[in-house]
């Protein structure tokens, strides 16, 4: 199974979207791929994901997920770098908002749209957070 994933939104809530589901779909074995582009950036930036906002009035959930065990963000974000997901980070955000690969997660590629659909062509599953 191929599973295709694109994160536009930056928040805490986004990125336990989309790194449970990447890292669910990696442990049955399916090949992942994820995209990230405009505020989806922040989730493997390397400052940005360690401090990923909550929406307003949802600051609650901070005390639920302690509660419930669920990893910070950057674990998830190693787990899926463990279990081999790509993660493409967007060239043409990049190029607009001045960030270069050095400001993102070791492991990460960087390509435009064209990397991505080349890599979605023949997938399963595609989710866009």
């Amino acid at each position: 199974m191929k599973v295709a994933i694109i994160a536009a939104n930056g928040g805490r809530f986004d990125a336990y979207k989309v790194f449970n589901i990447a890292t669910a779909a990696a442990a049955t074995d399916a090949e992942v791929g994820i995209f990230f582009t405009f505020e989806g950036l922040n989730l493997i930036h390397k400052e940005a994901h360690k401090q990923l906002p909550l929406p307003a009035g949802k600051e609650h959930f901070q005390e639920g997920f302690k509660k419930a065990n669920v990893p910070p963000v950057e674990e998830l974000v190693a787990m899926a770098q463990e279990m081999d997901v790509k993660m493409i980070a967007c060239q043409m955000t990049m190029d607009v908002m001045t960030l270069e690969k050095e400001h993102f997660v070791e492991g990460i590629e960087v390509g435009g749209a064209a990397s991505f659909l080349h890599f979605a062509k023949d997938a399963d599953v595609t989710l866009t957070f």
